[in-house]
Formats: C-alpha cells, sequence, structure tokens
C-alpha cells in the first residue's frame, strides 16, 4: 500500500506553552478510511490539523506526499493533496454562492478558467450539490447540504486525502447516514483516503476500517477496527466505549467461548440493543 502521509516522532505545543502532542508515528496509506477518536483534549483534530499544515510541528516531521510541511510557502500545495472539512461548515463557507464557494480553491492556486469550471462542476456531482443551488448563498442551505458544499469545495482542489471533523455533529439519524454513506462512497468509489474525527463509536464501528486511538497527545492504539473495539481496558483509559452491539458481542463470546453460532434470543438481544 503507498503511503501518502508519514508522522516521524512529531511534537506540538501551543504558543502559551500546552502540549498537545508528543511523539507521534503515524503512516497514512493510499485509500483507508481511518477514525482517530479518544476524549477531548487528547490531541485528535491537532494531529489531524498537522496532516494538513494548518499547524506546523513543534518537533518532528509530517510528510504528505513527499512534501515536508514544516517548510515555508508549500500551503498552496499541500491543498492539493490534504482536504480539512471543518466540524461547523459556517467555519469555511465565506463566498456568496454556493458556486463561487466550490471555485474557490482552484481560482486560488491560479488554474485556468476553463478547468475550474470543469472541476466546480465535477465536484459538484460528486459531492451531490445540484447545479439549480449554484446561485444560491450558502447559508441559506441546511446544514446536511452546506456541509457537502464545504466537501465539494475540497473535491475541487482534487486531493487525495480528505479529513472531515465530527461529520455527524448536529444532525439527525438520516442525516448522518446520508453524510457517512457519501464519506463511503468517496472511499470505495472515488479512490480517496478518508479521515473522520468522531465521538460516535457507531459510526466508527460501521464505517471505519482502521482506528486510531489518541490519550493525553499520545497514540494509545492503532489498527483494524474490530481489534480495537476487542480491547476496552485500553479504551476506558481515554474514557470511550465501544458501541453497545460491540459490547455485548463480546460479552456473549466470553460466557460461550466454544459457541460459534448465536442462539434467536441472543441474535435478538444483539438486535435490541442496537437498534436503541
Amino acid at each position: 500500500m503507498t503511503t501518502l502521509i508519514a508522522v516521524d516522532n512529531l511534537d506540538f505545543t501551543y504558543p502559551d506553552g500546552t502540549p498537545a502532542l508528543m511523539g507521534i508515528n503515524l503512516e497514512i496509506g493510499e485509500q483507508e478510511f481511518i477514525a482517530f477518536i479518544g476524549q477531548n483534549g487528547s490531541g485528535k483534530t491537532t494531529l489531524s490539523k498537522c496532516l494538513n499544515g494548518l499547524f506546523k510541528p513543534t518537533a518532528g516531521k509530517v510528510i504528505v506526499e513527499g512534501l515536508d510541511t514544516s517548510r515555508s510557502g508549500i500551503i498552496k500545495q499541500l491543498v492539493t493533496r490534504v482536504g480539512y472539512v471543518f466540524q461547523n461548515p459556517d467555519h469555511q463557507l465565506f463566498n456568496r454562492s454556493v458556486k463561487s464557494e466550490i471555485a474557490y480553491g482552484p481560482r486560488n492556486i491560479n488554474l485556468p478558467e476553463d478547468e475550474v469550471e470543469r472541476r466546480v462542476h465535477e465536484a459538484a456531482r460528486v459531492a451531490g450539490v445540484s447545479e439549480e443551488l449554484f446561485d444560491t448563498h450558502p447559508y441559506f442551505l441546511p446544514k446536511g447540504l452546506r456541509q457537502r458544499v464545504a466537501i465539494a469545495s475540497i473535491l475541487a482542489l482534487k486531493p487525495r486525502t480528505i479529513i472531515v471533523d465530527e461529520p455527524t455533529t448536529g444532525q439527525d439519524m438520516q442525516q448522518s447516514l446520508e453524510v457517512m454513506n457519501f464519506l463511503r462512497r468517496l472511499w470505495q468509489e472515488e479512490g480517496h483516503t478518508i479521515i473522520i474525527i468522531t465521538h460516535e463509536m457507531r459510526i466508527v464501528a460501521d464505517y471505519a476500517q482502521r482506528t486510531v486511538v489518541l490519550g493525553q497527545g499520545q497514540i494509545l492504539l492503532d489498527g483494524p477496527t474490530r481489534e480495537i473495539f476487542s480491547k476496552p481496558e485500553i479504551l476506558q483509559q481515554t474514557y470511550v466505549e465501544p458501541p453497545q452491539i460491540t459490547r455485548l458481542a463480546q460479552r456473549i463470546s466470553q460466557d460461550k467461548p466454544f459457541q460459534s453460532v448465536l442462539t434467536i434470543d441472543e441474535m435478538k438481544q444483539l438486535t435490541e440493543e442496537y437498534l436503541k
């Protein structure tokens, strides 16, 4: 698997002297779906902002497709490699129309206008933003659509990696499923590497191929999601609990280690727990 982002012994300290990341080593490959999890203040968002150059390392290195993020003057190159969608899309939408919002990034890196136009239409199509909305002010759209516009503005830059901070916050179950299924399509059909930062463990269990657990600025666990959720004693250190269905399945397997097939009653119990 091709490595897109390599993090080598990364430290990050905020200007007020608060240490946020310590000794982070991480490799992110092509077409992965990764979740960053951990309690507030664990370093999830700080790490993600180091991955796209918003934050520069205090020590160590972050290499993105061969580019050292600590170098000056490379932001325009980095935005075409790692896109970042903020938790609140309103923090990155500032143009007066949907079309100009999606076109902003390509224009800012000085692409020819015909290429900008082509990318706007392609990104809108992939993100599910109707061209009928192109003249609408983004703030007049519901949050789910504003988020899609924000993602379309990132897709127009054609990054291979897309980071989405809390993709389901403030949305109901149906809206959350729509957003996550869209991110899954970007991963499976468009070939992007997707990184989500989330507190929703059911979302992690259902969508993330790999999970990175952070606590007190360090990586506590990194591996396939199913394996990560099988280690509740470590997850408890960062106040993370596996989803109910995972905990129930673990309990059943511990009680009946030699039983490979669940009874009808046990399946019913699992289903009821999952649907709560």
